[in-house]
């Protein structure tokens, strides 16, 4: 993925995020200057931070924002964290064609497309840039559907209606020319759905991880974490950690985080409790006295 090598099989990537919004769901706006995204992006890689996320549209529902607007927030950030950080992954949450491919120019690797591919040229984008793609699953998947609301969001199973619509897109991506180790997969929680259908993803997240591609689980101070607890949005942090790690457990490789180095922490104690790294150091009732 750009610069560098990850195996799937091993490695439990952070995802930082960083949004150039000024009404973004989690940090209100607070790294909508460039300065202060670019600063973000920085401090979150120096915590452990594998990938820096940018975005410059929230998913939520809200008037629509010209692609060429949408361009003006993210491609200086990306170009200035990949100048800085070459070896980090970056990516951009877009579900426009044309900001994705301005962006891949400078120096991000992945689109993070939370619509489900609404827009029908990002396929062609992401296969001539020779890039990666997230495919997540929303209910929001046409040019006209995005930012909108989707009231009461129903279905007869969450996960098996999550799957299919996963599987099929990943097809077409497929069908369009694009390597299946560039996909990634995201069922996407709280994105139209309620907490009871984000719980249940999470508690059956290994059917998504079957599917065969890396699965993204952006859990990091959700609604469905702050209705299980009864927290505000700036309470979410243990809640998020937690999801995460079950996550984790349940064979996610990659975790859109707020708080990196929380989640660097939990996530190398989680891959260590699952064989997949080695302890830093064994001194603990290794030899004839125990400090």
């Amino acid at each position: 993925m750009g610069r560098r090598t990850v195996d799937f099989r091993r490695d439990l990537l952070v995802m930082a995020v960083v949004n150039r919004t000024p009404d973004s769901f989690f940090d209100q706006g607070r790294t909508f200057a460039l300065e202060h995204a670019v600063a973000a992006g920085s401090r979150a890689i120096r915590d452990g931070a594998d990938w820096v996320d940018i975005g410059g549209v929230p998913f939520s529902p809200g008037a629509p924002l010209p692609a060429s607007e949408e361009t003006e927030r993210v491609l200086p950030a990306v170009q200035a964290l990949h100048e800085a950080h070459p070896q980090t992954i970056i990516s951009v949450d877009t579900f426009h064609a044309s900001v994705a491919d301005a962006c891949l120019a400078a120096g991000a690797t992945v689109v993070n497309d939370t619509t489900g591919l609404s827009d029908p040229h990002m396929l062609e984008v992401v296969r001539e840039r020779d890039a990666h793609l997230v495919i997540t699953h929303s209910l929001t998947t046409t040019p006209a559907s995005t930012r909108t609301v989707v009231p009461r969001p129903h279905y007869d199973d969450v996960i098996t209606q999550v799957i299919a619509f996963l599987r099929a897109r990943v097809k077409d991506a497929l069908e369009a020319g694009i390597a299946a180790d560039h996909l990634l997969v995201d069922p996407g929680h709280d994105l139209n759905k309620n907490t009871l259908h984000s719980l249940e993803l999470t508690r059956r997240l290994t059917e998504v991880t079957a599917l065969g591609h890396p699965t993204l689980a952006a859990v990091s101070n959700k609604d469905f974490v702050g209705e299980s607890l009864g927290l505000a949005r700036d309470q979410r942090g243990e809640g998020s950690l937690a999801a995460a790690v079950a996550c984790a457990l349940a064979g996610a490789r990659v975790f859109r985080m707020h708080d990196a180095a929380a989640s660097r922490r939990a996530l190398d104690m989680a891959a260590t409790i699952m064989g997949l790294r080695e302890p830093v150091e064994l001194r603990h009732n290794m030899g004839d006295h125990n400090d």
